[in-house]
């Protein structure tokens, strides 16, 4: 059925008043603990789950965002760890809002798995507030998800970086372009994954699809979680090679590795 946009607010305050009242007549557990559910909220977690979240705190490197184990020492400026020293990525800079471990990291597999777009929305309103505090994280011209494979797609029937990216770039008044980048090699069957089979598994497998443009533009692009950095990397590299600008990395999480600071760089 066809809605006029003027009738479309209605029926989405409609449709969150009926979820709201579901989940007072009919209590839930949080999908992470099991706690029963008592509030009017649409997130299916509890706020203890919630506030677990492990956020990403300073000492980090200044360019890839990675967790240090000691600040700079005075007069030496911020720390760049090793990795970034080397000019190991093609991004300018990355940014994450949590350590991917804990409720964190099942949080991301339920977005990943279940489709549950509130919880999509909190984590877009989470990498909100980390972009406007950070003022190298802005101004940007468009946002960008990490694609998946066109056969992960089918299979799994959404991209789950769109649950975030599309009303982060909403908030942020930018163009979304979630068909810029295309994803031509699928990710190894095997699960798990040393840190060189990931950095080849995505070596040249990301490419800006016929008719992609972004030339001159500055480029924020968004992923669910960052490991190595190696899929960052990887569309970074395709798309500054397309004539971006500049591309700035903003996951949920990032595993924490461990990370040597090079003080002042």
């Amino acid at each position: 059925m066809f809605l006029p946009a003027s009738r479309l607010p209605l029926v989405r305050w409609l449709e969150s008043f009926a979820g709201a009242l579901t989940s007072v007549v009919f209590p839930a557990g949080c999908l992470l603990c099991d706690v029963l559910l008592t509030h009017a909220r649409r997130i299916p977690l509890c706020e203890t789950c919630l506030a677990s979240f492990q956020k990403i705190a300073p000492p980090i490197c200044r360019i890839c965002g990675q967790p240090l184990p000691v600040p700079a020492k005075p007069g030496e400026g911020e720390a760049v760890c090793r990795d970034c020293v080397e000019g190991k990525f093609g991004f300018q800079l990355a940014r994450s809002f949590g350590v991917y471990e804990g409720a964190l990291a099942r949080a991301i597999v339920l977005l990943k798995y279940e489709r549950i777009e509130p919880l999509g929305s909190f984590f877009a309103m989470r990498l909100l507030e980390l972009v406007r505090s950070d003022p190298r994280l802005l101004p940007v011209d468009v946002v960008v998800p990490v694609p998946l494979h066109s056969q992960s797609r089918k299979d799994r029937g959404y991209n789950q970086v769109d649950l975030f990216a599309r009303t982060l770039a909403r908030r942020l008044k930018v163009p979304y372009r979630p068909i810029l980048l295309m994803r031509s090699r699928p990710r190894p069957e095997k699960h798990l994954l040393s840190q060189e089979e990931r950095w080849e598994a995505v070596r040249g497998a990301f490419v800006m699809r016929r008719g992609g443009r972004v030339d001159n533009l500055r480029v924020l692009l968004l992923d669910d979680v960052m490991t190595t950095g190696a899929t960052l990397d990887a569309c970074a590299r395709a798309l500054r090679e397309a004539g971006a600008r500049s591309v700035l990395g903003l996951t949920i999480a990032r595993a924490a590795r461990p990370a040597i600071p090079v003080s002042g760089a």
